[in-house]
């Protein structure tokens, strides 16, 4: 494996009941013609998805993006008659990136709505919360956005990883501040769940591989802008750069009180914190400020898959600006798409999974991905991007090149 294990949270995973994916989990179905076999969310016009995430609160803007991008694939294979003859439609319910509704609309989905698979989840405790759930039913958990390494250290619960993990994320940022920069008095500012926990722990093992320590360490809650505690505590470290992990409201609200008070470290983020939705809050506070991206640059003209992306963007909904969670979310579609007509026309859960393993190194135009026994992760690609004096991103080869 690629990846390094984090076993405690696997402990917990299984604490909570998940049950391995497995196809004992499928019903049985009689009849000697296998394209007879009902599956649900499948009928002879169509393939049912469900997607539970965001669609309100501070951190809508992530699970709006997603959907935009999921829905932006499916239209495009929808235009060329779908998946082997279906149609590719989608069910959203908003659980505003929080694990109890997380659980209730996983269960609604599933029980009341017959998806097929569910894709594009967004966050850390709403995944921690629904996986069980779908493992357990045997429902398939595809590119949830969101790096957590619970997602990647049991492969036996039907989760397929489009990115890369916030432990690679982390790594890269810490590398760069440290290699590009000589920075090692490193801050950390992070959200006080699952998911913050995640990337703390990320910062703690790349610092850890260099014999460092974080100078600082601030909290905030969830869903809240409640930052300025945290903040006092990083000042007191006095760090030369702060890992901020978070989503973009109150990484924004962090960052523009950093600069109005003076504290002025170089600012680091990764990727969950959606990068467009972070660009716009900030507007000239941005400058400067660097986040670790998990797939290739949008507005890429030389990249096949940006270019795909683009257009299947601007034919579902005009006027829409192209971002890097937008990306993904298609990116997360054309997934599913592989998965599906590797499958063949007797689509089946349990298919997903192994037509991913079978299929090799799956190249969607610039962006490679590979599956494997013990492997759910198809990307490890990190890059590094940061907000220029345009409010814009632009891709970093050396932070040399962008810091005074």
């Amino acid at each position: 494996m690629r990846r390094t294990r984090d076993h405690w949270a696997v402990a917990i995973l299984l604490a909570l009941g998940a049950t391995a994916f497995s196809p004992a989990l499928i019903p049985a179905h009689s009849g000697a013609n296998a394209s007879q076999i009902e599956e649900p969310g499948v009928t002879d016009e169509q393939i049912l998805f469900g997607q539970s995430a965001a669609f309100s609160g501070p951190a809508r803007e992530l699970g709006r993006n997603m959907n935009l991008g999921i829905e932006a694939a499916f239209q495009e294979a929808n235009r060329r008659g779908g998946v082997h003859g279906r149609r590719l439609a989608l069910i959203t319910l908003d659980d505003a990136y929080e694990p109890e509704a997380a659980i209730a609309n996983t269960r609604k989905l599933i029980e009341d709505e017959g998806v097929f698979a569910l894709i594009g989840a967004v966050g850390t405790p709403t995944s921690r919360s629904a996986v069980p759930i779908t493992s357990q039913a045997g429902v398939p958990y595809i590119a949830p956005f969101t790096g957590a390494i619970f997602l990647r250290d049991n492969t036996e619960t039907g989760v397929i990883n489009l990115r890369a993990s916030y432990f690679q994320e982390t790594e890269e940022i810490v590398d760069r501040l440290s290699r590009d920069l000589g920075i090692t008095r490193i801050g950390v500012m992070y959200q006080n769940d699952s998911f913050g926990r995640v990337g703390y722990r990320g910062v703690r093992r790349a610092l850890d591989r260099r014999n460092l320590d974080p100078v600082a360490i601030g909290v905030y809650p969830r869903n809240t802008t409640a930052i300025k505690a945290g903040l006092l505590d990083l000042q007191a470290g006095k760090p030369d750069a702060v890992v901020v992990i978070g989503a973009y409201h109150p990484v924004a609200t962090l960052i523009s009180w950093a600069r109005h008070v003076g504290f002025n470290p170089v600012f680091a983020t990764i990727s969950f914190v959606g990068s467009n939705a972070l660009a716009g809050e900030l507007g000239p506070d941005g400058q400067g400020v660097l986040v670790s991206q998990v797939v290739p640059f949008p507005a890429a003209g030389n990249i096949a898959i940006a270019v795909r992306y683009r257009r299947a963007l601007a034919a579902h909904a005009p006027g829409s600006t192209p971002g890097f969670v937008s990306f993904e979310g298609y990116l997360a579609g054309r997934l599913a798409i592989t998965a599906l007509e590797g499958c063949g026309p007797d689509v089946r859960r349990t298919c997903l999974v192994e037509s991913l393993n079978q299929a090799g190194t799956i190249d969607m135009g610039g962006l490679r991905l590979e599956f494997g026994a013990g492997d759910n992760q198809g990307s490890d690609a990190v890059f590094l991007t940061v907000i220029g004096k345009d409010g814009r991103y632009h891709p970093i080869n050396t932070l040399r090149d962008v810091m005074p």
